[in-house]
């Protein structure tokens, strides 16, 4: 399996797929449209690697951030999600603004991907809900409070793939006084500030 690739880039394509020297090989591989303006011929370039097989075919999808790989991994896990429709999302909405579209039960928002429909948008935000580990920011669940901001947001930035470490260095920074959503809007800027 292919977990990352490093070298140049030849070729870049308006359907999202790059043409990546590495060695001497090169490799074809899809990528975000949002990510292709800065993957320009000529330059280097280091994507992170979803390696997906198919009986009949491979398929190398890249990624420039270790967020866009998370989410774009959880997306396919999602019950009627396939690679295609995952990299529409996320051209769509970078993973921040996906969480606040889910956690906000902004359907309209969804619809705005291509071929997503209300009905597959009510679902994707419910599926996602559970797998993006973010239930805990619905406004009805639990108003209570069933537990605090910091440990929903830990749970939620665990979700995503972030390291123990990371996520205690962040939330050591951010006032903890905020609610479940402000605080992880906040610790994902600060995450993708550092990763930058």
């Amino acid at each position: 399996m292919i977990g990352s690739l490093r070298g140049t880039i030849i070729e870049r394509h308006v359907d999202g797929t790059v043409l990546l020297e590495v060695g001497g090989v090169g490799y074809l591989v899809t990528v975000s449209l949002r990510a292709i303006p800065e993957l320009e011929p000529g330059s280097t370039a280091f994507l992170l690697i979803h390696h997906h097989i198919r009986e009949q075919e491979q398929t190398l999808f890249g990624f420039t951030s270790i967020d866009d790989k998370t989410t774009f991994q959880t997306l396919l896990a999602t019950h009627g999600v396939g690679p295609s429709l995952a990299m529409a999302v996320l051209a769509t909405h970078p993973p921040a603004a996906l969480i606040d579209v889910v956690a906000n039960n902004d359907v309209a928002a969804l619809q705005l991907v291509p071929k997503v429909g209300k009905k597959t948008a009510e679902r994707l935000i419910v599926e996602l809900k559970n797998r993006l580990s973010i239930a805990v920011l619905d406004g009805s669940a639990n108003a209570s409070g069933g537990g605090s901001s910091v440990a929903d947001v830990r749970e939620a930035l665990t979700g995503l793939g972030y390291g123990t470490d990371e996520i205690r260095e962040v939330l050591r920074e951010l006032p903890s006084d905020r609610d479940s959503a402000t605080l992880l809007r906040e610790a994902l800027k600060a995450l993708g500030a550092r990763r930058a």
